[in-house]
């Protein structure tokens, strides 16, 4: 049984070149990929690199008085975190200042405009049911032309367009719209319910206030404005109706306005979003979306109830921050998805996705104040930073050539390997997940020196114990790797799980440098495995280390070696019979 070990064994021993070819092809294989990204330094943070720092001041809004709260500023802080910093190491920092600011400090490199408006976009998003549409500046009318239609599947066509029609008189028109609001409005439950009721002028009396003070603002409703459509709407509560604008121009190049009814389905019952193009009908880039199973049920209602009514009334807005981003009718009961599809191109798309995936903040917020942040107190910092780790590298060189003498060779080549990689990845990483390298993570990293360092101390100390047992250099290699890479692990996975616990519970800058002694910490345990012991079991069969030179570190004097370990068989003394 012991044989086809030993076999396997020395086996394993005079292969040790696979493992130093397969990590030297990884390096080159990373180190071609950065050059060929162009990215060949890794991206700084805010305070290496300067930037751009956002003041948002948090809004009342109207009948919640105290909706600014502690609660809810924490709540917004953590949604923008994850709007900017996707996985969180893109070092974007996200932190309140006061009981009504957050200050957002984004570095260079990023698309400031893009990032300004994850942060301070709202993102509340409803479905309602359309009352009644037209085109903005044109005479009111009650059934424009009929929009996108809507699959089976629930996919939401493209944006609207609805043109106005004629009607005997303006007063007579706007009566009839009133009457077919407030009808929408009492039998919004009620699936026979249909607007496709005819009015005369005297109708207007059966017409109730509130119908009659929605239809007045909608008449109002001028969406050719910026500042209208932007403020169109504001104040609503979802289970109120309201008029609102379209985000874009439809087909024919015009505004449209709406009266809306009650929200039916609301944002939070999106379970996941996703920006994709839509290669079938060529469209370009959609929002795709799917709903909660909650969801799915208020939908289907929703969208049951629609069928059956006449045009408009048988369309659903999509409402994002009060405007409508697309507006399908419907033929059957729908549920399951939906899609938002327009003009999108892919960022405004993604954009999308990313704030209905993430949730809509819990307060409004606009800008109070928008500054540019210079990099000279960090790169000075930087420079004493790295002044700081050269010299603690350099003792470290040191200390190793002194004490280990050949085999600091080896540990010296390890650590430069170690370097290439955490350098390439780091380079790589920036535009991969966003990661960017801010004065913490350079901390991080020259802690890593120490981490990295001293597993090639415990490779060494075991192999000097086997040889002060009375062993040769090969086979006491072979008895010390499991021994010490027992300890390795161990060592290394409690530094793995320090620097996880600590990315999971910190934000901002410190995740920085525990992203940072997490990926060094990995690094460590392949560069152990893949480079040093391969390196150590092939300079194990060089006469220079074999024989124990006295200057490879493994001199079996200095180490107070035992003499060898040998089974010799003693001569038998002769036996007296007599006395036996």
């Amino acid at each position: 049984m012991a044989a086809p070990k030993k076999g396997r064994s020395a086996s394993a021993q005079s292969r040790p070149g696979r493992s130093l070819a397969l990590i030297l092809i990884a390096i080159a294989a990373l180190t071609g990929g950065m050059f060929a990204s162009g990215n060949t330094t890794p991206r700084l943070g805010i305070d290496l690199a300067g930037g751009t720092s956002i003041t948002l001041t948090a809004k009342n809004e109207p009948g919640q008085p105290n909706a600014i709260n502690k609660t809810n500023m924490d709540t917004a802080v953590d949604i923008m975190n994850r709007r900017v910093n996707g996985l969180g190491v893109s070092e974007a920092e996200v932190q309140t200042q006061g009981s009504d600011n957050i200050i957002v400090n984004i570095p260079k490199g990023t698309n400031s405009q893009q990032a300004r408006q994850q942060v301070g976009t709202t993102a509340k998003l409803y479905f309602r049911p359309v009352l009644t549409t037209d085109v903005s500046g044109a005479a009111a009318s009650s059934s424009p032309s009929p929009s996108a239609s809507s699959s089976p599947s629930g996919k939401a066509g493209d944006k609207a367009t609805s043109s106005s029609s004629s009607s005997p008189t303006p007063s007579a028109s706007a009566t009839t719209q009133g009457r077919a609001v407030s009808d929408a409005l009492k039998a919004d439950s009620s699936p026979s319910a249909s607007a496709s009721t005819s009015a005369s002028p005297s109708a207007s009396a059966s017409v109730d206030p509130a119908t009659a003070k929605l239809q007045a603002q909608y008449e109002a409703l001028d969406c050719t404005d910026k500042a209208v459509r932007a403020k169109a709407g504001s104040g609503a509560k979802p289970t109120e109706a309201t008029v609102a604008c379209g985000q874009d121009k439809n087909s024919s190049g015009q505004w449209q306005k709406y009266i809306l009814g009650p929200a039916e389905v609301a944002g939070t019952d999106i379970k996941k979003a996703g920006a994709v193009f839509d290669t079938q009908s060529g469209a370009g880039w959609k929002v795709t979306m799917d709903f909660t199973s909650g969801g799915s049920k208020k939908f289907a209602s929703i969208t049951g109830k629609l069928a059956q009514n006449q045009p408009p009334q048988n369309q659903f807005a999509i409402v994002l921050d009060g405007q409508v981003v697309s507006d399908p009718s419907v033929a059957q009961s729908l549920s399951g998805s939906a899609e938002i599809s327009g003009s999108f191109t892919q960022t405004e798309a993604q954009d999308l996705a990313n704030m209905l995936k993430y949730g809509a903040l819990p307060l409004s917020f606009k800008e109070s104040s928008v500054t540019t942040v210079t990099a000279a107190l960090g790169g000075e910092q930087l420079h004493a930073g790295l002044i700081a780790g050269a010299i603690g590298l350099a003792l470290v060189i040191i200390y190793l050539v002194i004490y280990y003498r050949g085999l600091s060779v080896i540990a010296i080549a390890s650590l430069g390997v170690s370097a290439i990689l955490t350098y390439v990845l780091m380079a790589l990483l920036g535009p991969a997940i966003g990661f960017a390298l801010n004065l913490p993570a350079v901390c991080g990293a020259i802690v890593a020196i120490g981490i990295t360092a001293d597993s090639f101390i415990v490779f060494f100390e075991r192999i000097r114990d086997e040889i002060r047992e009375g062993r040769t250099l090969r086979p006491a290699v072979e008895r010390a790797w499991p021994r010490a890479r027992r300890t390795i692990l161990v060592s290394d996975f409690v530094s793995f799980l320090a620097a996880a616990v600590l990315f999971i519970v910190t934000v901002g800058k410190v995740q920085g440098f525990a992203f940072t002694l997490g990926l060094t910490t990995v690094l460590d345990v392949v560069v152990v495995f893949f480079f040093t012991k391969p390196l150590m079991t092939i300079l194990a069969r060089k006469k220079f280390f074999a024989e124990g030179h006295r200057w490879s570190g493994l001199d079996p004097k200095r180490l107070g070696a035992k003499p060898p370990l040998r089974r010799t068989r003693r001569a038998s003394a002769p036996v007296d019979t007599k006395e036996a």
